[in-house]
């Protein structure tokens, strides 16, 4: 199974490269795990009369009456006319043209199976799958005929779709069951009934029927679900095996007091739910690392603070680490005001504190007289040296690379224990929910008194009104927010976006009777502030700004939020925005104004966020959109590297695999039963890759 792919007949050295470097399938294993994208029915075959632009792909039969090469140099075109008794189709390719041409003879009879597409009202089949037509024989060879990705690069050397069919079909004559010996134990395949790991190998390419394909899909769906999960349990028994943790053995003075003499409000059910797993979890004696997945406005951030009083009840520092300078300055801001009587030292460093204070901060750091570090990135920098930190919180994780959140392990000989807090789960945190390495704590109850947010989404033809709208919530004494999105690109070009904004919105309010405050990235943390706090204290009505008001800006009398060009947003981007408001107890409102062309996965994010406020279920759309990212290295969106299985489509499969694979863990961490040897052997075949998945 490991040989290389040249030793199969037909393949020759220059061949084999092409496939490696085009398709990066190197082995016959890799070969027999390049799957087909689709199968045709062979027996089935569109009569030309009878296509039309609803359908989307055609299998036609017919002759060939004229081959032409036609236009000049970038326009050059083969043009080939294929008929059947009803009409006829065209057949075009724009490359490989000679050696399409040599192919091709006119009166040669030829199957054509591409995309269909309308030029002049004349059906069209660009660079088509063809090959000379032989009627299928009752009782021959299968009728569902695999169809694999190619690139332009293999087309031209004739290593199409079919090409890479005919290999794989070739190797699969010269293998047998012990070349794919089971990888699942006997007890698991009688009890769902599964078909053997090498007949799924085989109806996954060269299917005898719809339902053998069925069953083979199934099958290697959730090979695909187990051994994901299996390895992400092993990884997660091994780090709570080998990495000892802190403990937390008492709720001391410091918590005790803030309990009962500073806390502002009632904790929830949920807070208090919450509180009591973490507390678990830090005095086990095993490293927690833990999600606390909250909607906007839960309160996750005083039950974090809680558990920096009870790291220091046990004499342990804790960081607080946020995505920007304005939320870690709002977290210091609070926390500091909470613990202002109380005998606590909180600090903050982030990029622009000065050297001074810097200096300061990284002794007291040092030499543990500070208790609460909170900051940026900053904070974990190698010259911040902690004396003994326990405890690690780290802000809207989404914001952060896994590999920079790694850094926190570092900051202690034993590894500190790990919050991460989110709003909204991006989709890798939400795969690794699903069946990751982290422990996962949710409160999912508001603050009374916190109403929804009425959201709307309108065209930019509706600016008029919309303004309309906002001068009568301002003239009820409330707020409101203008956010421009950030084209990351150009920073030259968000400012102008901005100054372009903020110029439109002092035409629809003008001075003085109006005064607006602005925030973007190029004002320094000073002139941010105090534009900030301006609009905090209610000095101005209205705040333009770009997403650096994302997160942690707690304006209670602020009721309505605009967000311009909201089809630029994503959609955990759109709810954190809209988090902004709805903190006080007025109605609140959110409007997404769009350009009047949005594309249809721009549509898909405005339907949802206009059809509900909740995190959890934004969140699984962002999964459904987006795909959960790569679990096992550091990308953070984009598609999970199964080649089957789907996170969204596949949950049922997913639950059931993820079952079996949490026992067989939880009984046999080694893998030294019998009766798992050849899960073991599975594993040691497969090539290892470094556990990203294990650093929250």
């Amino acid at each position: 199974m490991n040989s290389p792919i040249e030793y199969l007949t037909g393949i020759s050295t220059l061949k084999g490269d092409l496939i490696r470097k085009e398709l990066q399938v190197f082995t016959f294993r890799d070969l027999l795990e390049f799957y087909p994208i689709r199968h045709i029915d062979k027996t089935r075959i569109d009569p030309i009369a009878s296509l039309s632009p609803r359908i989307e792909y055609a299998q036609v039969s017919g002759r060939i009456i004229s081959i032409e090469i036609m236009g000049q140099k970038a326009g050059r075109r083969l043009v080939a006319m294929l008929s059947d008794d009803t009409g006829e189709i065209e057949l075009v390719w724009f490359q490989g043209i000679s050696w399409i041409q040599k192919m091709l003879q006119v009166g040669g009879q030829y199957l054509v199976f591409g995309k269909l597409g309308f030029f002049m009202n004349r059906p069209q089949i660009a660079h088509p799958e063809i090959e000379v037509y032989t009627p299928q024989k009752a009782g021959g060879k299968a009728c569902l005929e695999p169809v694999y990705p190619s690139t332009e690069k293999l087309k031209t050397k004739g290593l199409n779709g079919r090409a890479i069919g005919k290999f794989t079909h070739a190797l699969l004559q010269i293998l047998s069951e012990r070349d794919l010996p089971e990888n699942l134990p006997q007890d698991l395949i009688t009890r769902y009934k599964f078909i053997s790991h090498f007949e799924a190998i085989r109806q996954i390419h060269f299917p005898v029927s719809e339902k053998h394909y069925a069953h083979a899909l199934r099958r290697l769906k959730f090979e695909e679900f187990f051994f994901a999960q299996l390895r992400l349990g092993l990884v997660r028994t091994a780090r709570q095996r080998s990495s000892k943790g802190l403990v937390f053995s008492q709720v001391g003075l410091l918590f005790n007091d803030f309990f009962n003499a500073y806390l502002p409000f009632e904790l929830t059910g949920a807070q208090k739910r919450v509180l009591k797993e973490i507390r678990k979890d830090t005095g086990s004696g095993r490293q927690m690392n833990r999600l606390l997945q909250g909607d906007v406005g839960s309160g996750k951030t005083i039950v974090a603070l809680m558990m920096m009083l009870i790291a220091a009840d046990n004499g342990y520092q804790s960081v607080m680490m946020a995505p920007t300078e304005i939320l870690a300055q709002q977290h210091f801001n609070s926390i500091s005001e909470l613990l202002k009587d109380m005998p606590v030292c909180v600090k903050m460093l982030t990029g622009s504190s000065v050297t001074k204070e810097r200096r300061s901060v990284l002794k007291g750091c040092e030499d543990g007289t500070v208790h609460i570090l909170i900051g940026t990135h900053a904070v974990i920098e190698g010259k911040v040296q902690f004396r003994n930190l326990g405890f690690a919180i780290i802000d809207e994780q989404h914001k952060f690379g896994v590999a920079q959140r790694a850094q926190l392990w570092k900051k202690n000989h034993t590894p500190p224990h790990v919050l991460v807090m989110t709003a909204t789960p991006i989709p890798r945190t939400l795969a690794l929910t699903a069946y990751g390495d982290l422990d996962y704590s949710v409160i999912d109850e508001l603050p009374p008194g916190r109403q929804p947010i009425h959201t709307i989404h309108r065209f930019e033809s509706a600016r008029p009104q919309v303004m309309g709208f906002v001068k009568e919530e301002i003239q009820k004494g409330r707020q409101v927010y203008f956010v421009y999105p950030l084209i990351e690109e150009s920073s030259k070009l968000d400012y102008e976006n901005l100054m372009k904004g903020f110029e439109e919105v002092k035409s629809f309010f003008p001075e003085p009777a109006y005064w607006i405050s602005m925030v973007h990235g190029r004002q320094t943390a000073e002139q941010k502030d105090t534009n900030m706090q301006r609009f905090v204290k209610g000095d101005t009505q209205i705040m333009v700004s770009t997403t650096v008001i994302e997160v942690g800006v707690n304006v209670p009398n602020a009721s309505v939020m605009v967000i311009e060009s909201a089809e630029k947003f994503g959609l955990s981007q759109l709810h954190q925005l809209r988090g902004r408001v709805g903190r006080g107890a007025e109605k609140s409102f959110c409007i997404l104004l769009t350009g009047p062309k949005i594309s249809n996965d721009a549509r898909e994010r405005l339907t949802i966020m206009v059809a509900t406020n909740d995190g959890f279920r934004i969140a699984e759309k962002d999964l459904e959109i987006r795909g959960p990212g790569d679990i096992e290295g550091t990308k953070q969106s984009g598609l999970l590297n199964f080649k089957l299985a789907s996170l969204v489509q596949d949950k049922a499969i997913l639950e059931a695999a993820r079952e079996v694979a949490l026992k067989v863990v939880e009984e046999d961490p080694d893998l030294i039963l019998a009766e798992h040897l050849r899960i073991k052997t599975y594993l040691q075949g497969q090539t290892g890759k470094t556990a990203w998945s294990k650093i929250s």
